[in-house]
């Protein structure tokens, strides 16, 4: 009896029924999974005004309530993440317009929807880089105006975070370009205007012209025959791998140049066409089998180039500044040696619309240079003559051109002798007769899309004055001019 008369100690303690919220006013309530305390107005028993929300992972709600749910407007911590947001609430998630801040950098100001933007806003990334415009489930998508990193900026039509439709791009470096976008490249019908002033209007293909000229052509038969002290014009093709015209393609700059064709004689190793003043003259390899050494080019418009300026010029090495250069075109035998200013103004920033005389700009693919002319021996170039024959000898005179193979006559052979029958050529306004070769060069700076085009070469054949002669080559003829 006594034991039955014991009950557990669990049985005789009263229930405890749990704490209920506050029915009106002010007041904190922890929640029975403990994971949640609220701080604030109540209102029928329910979070209703304001008031802060707590929980447990650190995170917190501070603002509005209505009928027991986030909603109004206040401010969310996510400890989770440790981003922040600023704005309106429907029913606990970000809706409507506000600001999140986010941990790793950057920010958005805008419209969102269920957590995620949607809607018109500007977003800031961690590098800085910042977007205006529309966006949806979270992407760019719609209009908008971008500016990258690097400075470039772009307006235009945007799906899935992608630049897609029509668009204009303009980079820090003051090139543009305005066309279609797909996959965020070029693609479609653009234009695309580089600082240099090089154009291509066209088709574009995964980001690259579909007629981008690959190669130059000089028009004209194989060799072309000038003679002595006359001008003559050279047509120039920009030409796809097809063979067509580049059309597509405005403002390259081509720089024209020249040079005589170098032979080297076995009486006198030194002599060729011109005694150079070099014990190792600098010469460059042609696609005709021959090498040459620099010559330099006269301009109608100046009259002649300075002859140790055009020595100089040939060998990459200009005697005066890129402003105040005579405006003659000379040879330049080294690629990127002189600088060639950009576009017209106000089309690149920093480029000076300006184009030295010897550089053309290209138009529709195709460029012209008119009334070019070989200059004078210049200074360091002593010409040698080479008589015909032995009567040539005794009369003193010679008849023929400039042609090596025949016998060499100048005023200072080497050995310091002089052979017999030489002869001093006399100063003369033109170039002698003799093989040139004629180089165009695309000087285009910056190069059009990283690419620089081949050098085009002409062999240009020159002749005596109201002479039909040619110039005669040792191994290629008979010995003498008639």
């Amino acid at each position: 009896m006594a034991a039955a008369g014991h009950g557990s100690p669990s049985s005789s303690l009263p229930r405890r029924d749990p704490p209920r919220p506050p029915r009106d006013g002010y007041g904190v309530y922890v929640y029975p999974n403990s994971f949640f305390r609220y701080e604030g107005e109540w209102k029928g028993g329910k979070k209703h005004g304001r008031g802060k929300l707590l929980f447990k992972d650190g995170g917190y709600y501070e603002g509005e309530f209505t009928d027991g749910e986030i909603t109004g407007e206040g401010c969310r911590i996510w400890a989770s993440s440790g981003n922040t947001y600023s704005g309106q609430f429907v029913l606990g998630e970000p809706q409507g317009r506000g600001v999140m801040t986010y941990r790793a950098g950057g920010c958005y100001e805008g419209e969102l929807s269920h957590g995620v933007r949607e809607g018109y806003g500007r977003l800031v990334d961690r590098d800085g880089q910042a977007y205006w415009g529309w966006f949806h489930d979270n992407q760019r998508h719609g209009q908008g105006h971008m500016v990258f990193r690097n400075g470039d900026e772009y307006e235009g039509d945007w799906v899935r975070d992608q630049r897609q439709g029509h668009g204009v791009l303009c980079c820090a470096d003051g090139s543009t370009y305005e066309g279609q976008w797909h996959g965020d490249v070029f693609s479609g019908l653009g234009r695309m205007t580089l600082c240099s002033g090089a154009v291509y209007h066209g088709m574009w293909i995964n980001g690259h012209p579909a007629a981008q000229a690959r190669r130059m052509v000089i028009l004209g038969p194989e060799v072309m025959d000038v003679a002595q002290g006359s001008s003559f014009d050279l047509n120039v093709q920009l030409q796809q791998d097809s063979g067509e015209v580049a059309e597509s393609e405005d403002g390259r700059v081509l720089q024209i140049s020249a040079g005589v064709r170098y032979v080297q004689l076995a009486a006198y190793s030194e002599v060729s066409f011109f005694k150079v003043d070099k014990d190792d003259p600098e010469t460059f390899q042609t696609p005709f089998g021959f090498e040459c050494i620099a010559y330099p080019l006269w301009s109608p418009k100046s009259g002649a180039l300075e002859p140790r300026a055009a020595l100089e010029s040939a060998r990459g090495d200009p005697l005066l500044p890129r402003g105040d250069r005579e405006p003659a075109a000379a040879s330049d035998t080294s690629r990127g040696q002189r600088d060639i200013p950009g576009g017209p103004p106000g089309e690149a920033r920093g480029c000076e619309p300006h184009c030295p005389e010897d550089c053309r700009r290209v138009e529709q693919g195709c460029a012209r240079f008119s009334d070019v002319c070989l200059g004078p021996p210049p200074a360091g170039y002593s010409p040698v003559l080479f008589l015909d024959d032995p009567c040539e000898k005794a009369g003193g005179r010679p008849r023929g051109g400039l042609g090596p193979g025949r016998t060499p006559t100048t005023q200072d052979p080497p050995g310091g002798s002089r052979p017999d029958g030489a002869a001093t050529a006399e100063p003369t306004a033109a170039a002698f007769p003799g093989e040139y070769v004629i180089m165009i060069r695309d000087v285009t700076d910056p190069p059009f899309l990283g690419h620089v085009l081949p050098t085009a070469f002409k062999h240009l054949r020159v002749s005596g004055k109201g002479t039909d002669r040619q110039p005669h080559i040792p191994g290629e003829g008979p010995e003498s001019l008639s």
